[in-house]
């Protein structure tokens, strides 16, 4: 971007570069908007969006490799820009407000497709909350943000291109090396060096800034957003405020366990709404408490509603939940939310996330997160009181879970969730880095350093995950934590993959977790959360890996409890 900005240095800011800048940054915000609203259908429809979404990747490689390809592509966008330009030149007695407005606006088309990284979180949270006016807000916003670097880079740069005047000799050469390091960035692109210097570098000089930023201007929300005063007795009226109305259900794709239900049915109930997936493991951790809930206070008038929001693609298979509520025991009503219209209407942001909404229909009280269960089970009890339901007391239940739902073990864990896919993957150590959408063969560093992962054989890393493409091939983590969890699935053909499980290079023995043998062996028979570790004695650094003796398996991410 900065030739075209640098253009104009030598001229009036207000009449050349702020007009510039104002047109490259609507257009910017247009071209990305009309990108989000197409492709939020993605997700409704994810079965046929994934073939379709491969077969423009491998268009897009293709104009990569093929330049006269690309160039065929992108020449309506190239023709209106070039057109615009043009026109901005063509303008007697220099340049003017309008004229500089429309070589912005042409600007605006070549920088749209070119902003790849942002276009890309821009459209996944399109795809996920659905594309909207705050979509084209976010993009302005960024437009705006860029443009007004741009704008300090030009204001200084007019005062540059006045020194380079008066020693054109130096200008020739700054301009020579400026060639050399942008044919150098190319090349470093090309090679896929720029990533892992960019990680380094960028990251770490600017995400102190970022995220104080962030913070001053947005807040990070508590766990609850309306919790009881310390020592307070839920059934006070005052200690649960009025959060707002209960939103329709009416986006829910599927309901199991029951006919479809509304929020005006729902009228003169308590109703607790879970938002879960069932491989989150703080979604099943929090599962046997909702369920003791359910059954404790079903005839005293509370309905729990789950409400499925996938987070892995994997998720939105409905015959995958529908297995998961069978052996979970979940009875009560689960509403399929594949498009995430309720989890959109709830503006909701978390798994699990727990909304209180009393008999009028208004959300009383909301919980983020695992715990503080006896506070919510009062929450409850408040509510059904609240009802005209004299026979609620004021006991709370008490849970023994097992295997992955088991309450964690808080204070040793000091491993924290960790992505596989490059989308958001973290302290991946393996040398070269993840390398995306392609095989390659991998290997793990001889020592780790703690939370540091690699991968190890031939794996095809993808943004959600990575598959193993040839037998034998490994993922080595060093954690610490009581439990270790791993997301996996079988490849397309559903077969079977064994695998063997080591910790420290030895058997895991009685330290084996609910899905692994003493010996370390088990086997991935189906898309979910595996527990594999589960240590019996003192908590200390570990090195987990897992062996698998079969091609195909796809791994997600690893929790830890």
């Amino acid at each position: 971007m900065l030739p075209f900005v640098f253009a104009r240095a030598n001229q009036r800011f207000s009449t050349s570069g702020l007009p510039t800048l104002i047109g490259m940054a609507a257009t910017f915000a247009v071209v990305a908007t009309l990108a989000a609203v197409g492709g939020g259908w993605a997700v409704a429809a994810n079965q046929y969006g994934r073939w379709f979404a491969l077969v423009v990747l491998a268009l897009l490689g293709l104009t990569l490799l093929l330049p006269h390809l690309a160039d065929r592509l992108m020449q309506p966008l190239v023709r209106l820009g070039g057109r615009l330009s043009a026109a901005a030149d063509a303008r007697e007695g220099g340049p003017s407000v309008w004229s500089s407005l429309l070589l912005g606006v042409a600007t605006g088309f070549l920088w749209a497709p070119c902003a790849g990284t942002i276009l890309g979180l821009i459209l996944t949270g399109a795809a996920i909350q659905g594309a909207s006016v705050a979509t084209t807000w976010l993009l302005l916003c960024y437009a705006a943000g860029a443009a007004t670097s741009l704008a300090l880079a030009l204001l200084i740069g007019g005062k540059v291109f006045a020194t380079m005047k008066r020693s054109l000799g130096a200008g020739e050469w700054i301009r020579r090396g400026l060639g050399v390091a942008v044919l150098a960035g190319v090349v470093a692109i090309a090679l896929g060096a720029d990533t892992g210097v960019l990680s380094q570098v960028s990251y770490a000089s600017t995400s102190t800034i970022e995220q104080g930023l962030i913070d001053k201007l947005e807040p990070k929300p508590a766990t609850r957003t309306a919790a009881l005063p310390a020592g307070a007795v839920a059934g006070a009226q005052d200690t649960l405020p009025v959060l707002g109305d209960m939103p329709k259900l009416d986006g829910a794709t599927l309901w199991l366990n029951t006919p479809p239900l509304s929020r005006e049915a729902l009228r003169g109930k308590v109703v607790l709404v879970d938002f879960w997936t069932y491989s989150c493991i703080n979604c099943l951790r929090s599962l046997p408490y909702i369920e003791a809930w359910a059954d404790k206070y079903r005839d005293k008038g509370l309905v729990v509603i789950g409400v499925h929001a996938p987070e892995f693609a994997f998720e939105k298979d409905v015959d995958n939940v529908k297995r998961a509520v069978a052996k979970l025991g979940v009875a009560y009503p689960v509403a399929i939310d594949n498009g995430y219209a309720i989890w959109r209407a709830f503006d909701n942001d978390s798994w699990p996330a727990h909304y209180f909404i009393d008999a009028k229909g208004r959300i009383r009280f909301k919980h983020v997160g695992e715990g503080e269960y006896a506070e919510s089970e009062k929450v409850i009890q408040t509510l059904l009181k609240e009802a005209g339901r004299s026979d609620v007391g004021a006991s709370v239940v008490e849970v023994s879970a097992k295997g992955a739902e088991a309450a964690a073990d808080v204070a040793a864990v000091q491993s924290p969730e960790t992505y596989i896919g490059n989308a958001r993957a973290e302290r991946f150590v393996s040398p070269g880095g993840e390398v995306g959408e392609e095989t390659k063969t991998y290997a793990v560093p001889g020592r780790l350093a703690l939370n540091d992962w690699g991968l190890a054989g031939a794996w095809t890393v993808a943004d959600e995950s990575a598959r193993l493409d040839a037998a034998h091939g490994r993922i080595v983590f060093s954690f610490h934590a009581r439990d270790l969890h791993l997301v996996l699935g079988p490849g397309p053909d559903g077969k079977p993959v064994r695998f063997k499980v080591t910790i420290d290079g030895k058997a895991p023995g009685e330290d084996h977790g609910i899905d692994v043998a003493a010996d370390g062996s088990g086997a991935v028979t189906s898309q979910k959360l595996y527990q594999l570790v589960r240590q019996k004695g003192a908590i200390a650094d570990h090195t987990f890996a897992i062996e698998f003796e079969d091609p195909g398996v796809h791994a997600y991410a690893f929790t830890f409890g």
